[in-house]
């Protein structure tokens, strides 16, 4: 297995709790590939106060490797980062608070035989969520699309593009960097099945977000 984190302090702390630990070996990322030929479960523990743009971005490169099964932990989740996050195949979640030695290690062994978990609110968030889409659903797929709803962020980017600007002058406007600006779209785009940024302003204009 393999952490990473932003913050050297914390992914020390997490390296020294775990290079101890019977049947756990830490690997580079990099060693992905050749777990995967051996028959390991290669896991990835990624260590965050939140999901931001650095971790999205690790994430997204782990599990472009097979071979990697992610386990996020992480300080707070809203729901449409819950889902972001679930998009991304993170396959596990730990609330940084409650990520004892112990409870760390028995949420990586459940990430290593393929199965899930979440806290026991995110899980109650998630089955809100299903139930709201698929209530939405029988009205229609419009209303199914506003179920989901979008994020303030999402609707600043996407007042932005109705007027024409591009990624650059969105980023400078929103003081985000040009890879964020990216990666709302992206995040807009597959969660709600668009097919482009002109389809993506299209939906926004046609339920009433901009």
């Amino acid at each position: 297995m393999t952490v990473w984190s932003a913050d050297p302090l914390t992914l020390a702390g997490a390296l020294s709790h775990l290079r101890h630990e019977p049947g756990i070996e830490l690997v580079e990322s990099s060693s992905g590939d050749s777990a995967a030929r051996s028959g390991a479960a290669a896991v990835a523990v990624v260590l965050t106060q939140q999901f931001d743009e650095a971790t999205v971005s690790q994430v997204r490169k782990l599990v472009r490797e097979p071979a990697w099964r992610v386990v996020l932990v992480t300080d707070r989740l809203r729901e449409p980062e819950l889902l972001a996050v679930l998009e991304c195949g993170v396959r596990a979640i730990l609330w940084r608070t409650e990520a004892t030695p112990a409870r760390l290690v028995r949420v990586i062994r459940v990430a290593a035989r393929g199965e899930s978990q979440l806290p026991a609110e995110l899980l109650g968030q998630l089955i809100s969520h299903v139930g709201r889409t698929q209530r939405a659903a029988a009205y229609g797929p419009s209303l199914a699309l506003q179920a989901i709803g979008l994020a303030t962020r999402e609707i600043d980017v996407l007042k932005l593009l109705a007027e024409g600007l591009d990624t650059r002058e969105i980023a400078e406007k929103l003081a985000y960097s040009e890879r964020t600006i990216k990666n709302v779209l992206y995040g807009l785009t597959t969660r709600l099945q668009l097919r482009n940024r002109v389809h993506a302003v299209a939906y926004a204009l046609r339920e009433g977000y901009i």
